[in-house]
């Protein structure tokens, strides 16, 4: 059975993004260029209204929201 977080996370990437999120939850986002530094202030607030929690402005690093898994797992501590 998916992960309903590791969905969730690929449907709002893919909101921003607006193509297909790849395959693999391991793969950087941007290095892949499907998002760009532009794009993280967008993708972190959908976030946030996606799951309903706040990121404070020290957490708005790239390093953090780099892939899917690393979504997870930034998920997984603010719980």
């Amino acid at each position: 059975m998916p992960d309903p977080t590791r969905e969730r996370l690929r449907g709002v990437v893919q909101k921003i993004a607006q193509q297909p999120v790849p395959e693999d939850p391991e793969e950087s986002l941007f290095e892949s260029g499907l998002l760009d530094s532009f794009a993280l202030p967008d993708l972190v607030s959908a976030i946030e209204q996606e799951f309903s929690i706040k990121v404070p402005d020290a957490d708005l690093n790239p390093r953090k929201f780099d892939s899917i898994s690393r979504m997870e797992a930034y998920l997984a501590s603010r719980a």
